[in-house]
């Protein structure tokens, strides 16, 4: 198992939890769900794929130093 593997375990559920607090709901139309379930995903998704790719170059480059 990589290290970006674990990192990826961590670390979405952690976004996950963090995008919670956001209603996403109060930005869409009535009846809009779905829709706003699926921003949802993808904001976790991307906010973790961000973290993931931040902590792991921070660490592969501070060995260096």
């Amino acid at each position: 198992m990589g290290v970006k593997t674990i990192l990826y375990v961590v670390i979405v559920p952690l976004s996950i939890w963090a995008i919670e607090s956001i209603r996403f709901n109060g930005f869409f139309k009535k009846d809009r769900y779905y829709q706003a379930r699926l921003l949802y995903v993808f904001c976790s998704l991307g906010l973790s794929y961000l973290v993931v790719n931040f902590l792991y170059d921070f660490f592969l480059y501070s060995k260096f130093i």
